[in-house]
């Protein structure tokens, strides 16, 4: 068995570079990159067949960027930015941050028992 996917289409040896997805609810089909596996229902296209492919009537089709576009710079910066942001700890609604005297030790595990704040009364 080939490596190379081939096209759907009958009779047609071309290698495929693209998936056809057909979305019923929407009377949509989709035309996007090579899946990166088979799929049921979907058929692989080589480029002259989706450059001729056409839709029922009152479907309407929709073609996905094939090249991977390369992020830009600001794309990058804000992905960073999100990622410091989701690491940064919040401390849990109600828990006082800081405030834990250390009761026990197991392994590298410590028992942690919180710390009665001073109040005068």
């Amino acid at each position: 068995m080939s490596p190379v996917r081939s096209c759907s289409r009958t009779a047609c040896r071309q290698p495929a570079v693209f998936t056809l997805t057909y979305v019923y609810a929407d009377s949509t089909a989709v035309l996007g990159p090579l899946a990166t596996y088979v799929e049921p229902h979907c058929y692989d296209l080589c480029a002259e067949h989706a450059e001729r492919l056409t839709a029922p009537r009152g479907w309407e089709v929709v073609r996905l960027p094939s090249e991977a576009v390369s992020p830009s710079g600001d794309d990058l910066e804000a992905l960073a930015n999100a990622v410091r942001e989701a690491a940064r700890p919040t401390p849990a609604a109600g828990e006082p941050v800081g405030q834990a005297v250390e009761v026990g030790r197991r392994g590298h595990l410590r028992v942690l028992k919180s710390a009665q704040p001073n109040r005068e009364r």
